[in-house]
């Protein structure tokens, strides 16, 4: 709210200046030709782009940018931590000042918590995992890894975890939970997990080795997946990591998914009206292009963003980029309606059964109350280490 309330670009003298470093933990300031119009132009708009998250400043004063090393135009970001300050003295295109803003606002090695975790997923970039127990270890092994960390700056993010309150988090990243130091990539955008091999010693050759060819696309990812089903006997397809693409991403079928937790008492409250759903669609004149599927999202890696079990989402014939989230009452007949809306064949059954096992008012009560029993399993999942 304070930097909306302050102009997006603030003036600079030689007398404000190192008060202005100040204003945070990272701050931006263009030093250019008071005629240079262009320039100017373009660095607000990149302010604009970014008012959320920096404070930007500018100063046309020649000898207060040659006091500060650089030649007009350029911005220096001035920073707490690392190197105290980054230049940008490239040609000024709103779109490459955001990337260097972003690029050299991240710590070289920073730390992963509750605090910092979404921005570390929102810059887009893979991020490379430090787990170790102790700050002492952290620290070891960040300085020992810090030559691999400045070669890949802008192109993989790299961050400290604290293994012993989040080594859960070791388990996403299909590393194991009870072996520390170690190390991981995960592919943000694609949400792929690129464990180091844990039986290996942490050392700046190998790990060194294993970023280069990352990025040089010669690791595979790991992928967590449970054993593709020999047949599909029910009503439900079972999908799992191995078989999504052939089965979700099938293009010529409208495809609704169940992403689900054993644990997850709502989900198993859904299941019988699930395979009511399944089974009308199976035995209807909509069985080759309607497919009703569920994953376990906790034994199988999903490319989805899953926020919480269940998440039911449609995708859609000839429009797989497109899949919608359903947010309605989990009963039959409002199920039957979100694919005949949203689906690219507009298929709609009708239920065989007039009396509903539940009414919407009940689902929606299910929805908004945890039942003890998945509480208790939610906790005893994290007895020893909690997660992001």
């Amino acid at each position: 709210m304070i930097k909306q309330s302050l102009p997006a670009v603030s003036e600079v003298t030689k007398d404000t200046l190192e008060e202005f470093k100040k204003a945070d933990k990272v701050v931006l300031v263009a030093y250019l030709d008071a005629a240079d119009k262009a320039s100017s132009e373009v660095f607000n708009k990149a302010a604009e782009a970014l008012r959320d998250n920096y404070p930007f400043g500018v100063s046309t004063d020649a000898s207060l940018a040659e006091a500060e090393g650089v030649t007009a135009p350029a911005v220096v970001l001035y920073k707490d931590f690392d190197e105290g300050k980054s230049v940008f003295s490239a040609k000024f295109d709103a779109e490459a000042i955001e990337k260097f803003a972003k690029t050299s606002a991240t710590p070289l090695i920073g730390e992963i918590g509750p605090e910092t975790y979404s921005d570390y997923m929102s810059a887009g970039l893979p991020l490379a995992y430090i787990f170790a127990e102790t700050e002492e270890e952290r620290k070891e092994i960040s300085e020992k890894l810090k030559p691999v960390a400045e070669a890949q700056r802008g192109v993989v993010n790299f961050g400290t975890i604290d293994a012993k309150a989040f080594g859960a988090h070791a388990g996403n990243l299909n590393l194991k939970t009870d072996k520390f130091p170690a190390f991981a990539i995960q592919e943000v955008a694609k949400n792929q997990k690129f464990p180091f091999d844990q039986d290996k010693e942490i050392t700046l050759e190998a790990i060194k080795a294993f970023v280069d060819d990352f990025v040089g696309g010669k690791v595979e990812p790991s992928i967590k997946s449970e054993p593709i089903p020999e047949t599909q006997e029910g009503p439900v397809a079972v999908v799992v990591a191995k078989n999504y693409n052939d089965i979700v991403l099938d293009d010529t079928k409208d495809v609704l998914i169940e992403f689900y937790a054993p644990w997850c008492g709502h989900c198993k409250s859904l299941a019988p009206k699930y395979e009511e759903l399944g089974a009308l669609y199976a035995k209807s004149e909509f069985k080759d292009q309607v497919v009703i599927a569920k994953v376990d999202a906790t034994a199988n890696d999903v490319p989805d963003e899953i926020q919480g079990f269940p998440t039911i989402k449609l995708y859609p014939a000839g429009a797989k980029d497109k899949a919608v989230t359903y947010s309605g009452a989990r009963t039959v007949e409002d199920l039957i309606k979100f694919i005949a809306e949203n689906g690219k064949y507009k298929a709609s059954v009708v239920e065989e059964v007039a009396e509903e096992t539940s009414s919407a008012a009940e689902s929606a009560t299910e929805s908004a109350t945890e039942t003890a029993a998945e509480t208790a399993a939610e906790a005893a999942k994290e007895t020893d280490h909690d997660e992001l």
